[in-house]
C-alpha cells in the first residue's frame, strides 16, 4: 500500500480476521463450502502479507514473484473450477487482482510498499475497481433485512460437525457471516486496487 501505516494495518487485521474466520470454516464445512472457505482464508492471508506496512519488515524482491505464481496457481485453480459453479468465478476475478497487483513488483523487483510497484495497466485496474465497487454494493444490499412475514423454519441452519463431533459454534456457520467476510475482502481489494 502506498499510503499511510495506518491504512495498511487497518487492512492487514481485516484480511488477517478474514482469513482466520475463512479457515475456521473450512474446518467445520464439507465439500464444495470446504473448497470455497479455503481458497478465500489463501486470499485472505496473501491480502493481509500484501498489506503488511513496509516499516515493518522490508521482504526481498523476489517476494512480488511469489505473490504472482502462487495467485497465479490460484486462478488456475479457479478457472478449473468455474464450470462446478459456486464461488468460483469471483476466486478468478479476485485471484487474477492480485496478480495485477504482484507483476509490477515482481516484474521490476520494486522494494515492498504493501504493494508492487507503479501498479499494473491502468484499463485492468479501471476493470477490477468496477467489478468491486459492483460487488460490495451486491453483498452490502443482501446484507440488508427485508421486511416481511416470518415463516417458522425459514432461516436455513447450515448443520456441520465441531470437534469431537458435536455441532460447530453458530457464529462459524452463519451465512450472513460469510458474506460479511466476503464484502470485508472486497473492501480490502477495493482499496489495494486504488493505491495502485
Amino acid at each position: 500500500m502506498h499510503g499511510p501505516a495506518t491504512t495498511a494495518w487497518l487492512l492487514l487485521t481485516l484480511c488477517g480476521a478474514s482469513a482466520v474466520y475463512c479457515l475456521l470454516r473450512a474446518r467445520r464445512c464439507v465439500g464444495e463450502e470446504r473448497r470455497t472457505a479455503a481458497g478465500e482464508a489463501v486470499m485472505g492471508f496473501g491480502m493481509a502479507a500484501m498489506a503488511l506496512p513496509a516499516t515493518v519488515v522490508t521482504p526481498p524482491t523476489w517476494a512480488w514473484a511469489v505473490y504472482a505464481a502462487v495467485f497465479g496457481a490460484a486462478a488456475l485453480h479457479a478457472l478449473a473450477s468455474v464450470r462446478r459453479g459456486g464461488h468460483h468465478l469471483h476466486h478468478l476475478v479476485g485471484s487474477l487482482a492480485m496478480v495485477h497487483m504482484a507483476w509490477p513488483g515482481a516484474a521490476q523487483g520494486v522494494a515492498h510498499g504493501g504493494h508492487g510497484g507503479g501498479g499494473g495497466l491502468p484499463l485492468v485496474t479501471g476493470a477490477l475497481l468496477v467489478y468491486f465497487v459492483a460487488y460490495v454494493l451486491r453483498s452490502g444490499a443482501r446484507l440488508v433485512p427485508v421486511a416481511g412475514p416470518a415463516v417458522a423454519g425459514s432461516a436455513a441452519a447450515v448443520v456441520v460437525a465441531g470437534p469431537g463431533g458435536g455441532p460447530a459454534p453458530m457464529w462459524v456457520v452463519r451465512p450472513e457471516f460469510t458474506l460479511v467476510c466476503r464484502l470485508s475482502m472486497a473492501l480490502a481489494m477495493l482499496a489495494m486496487l486504488v493505491t495502485l
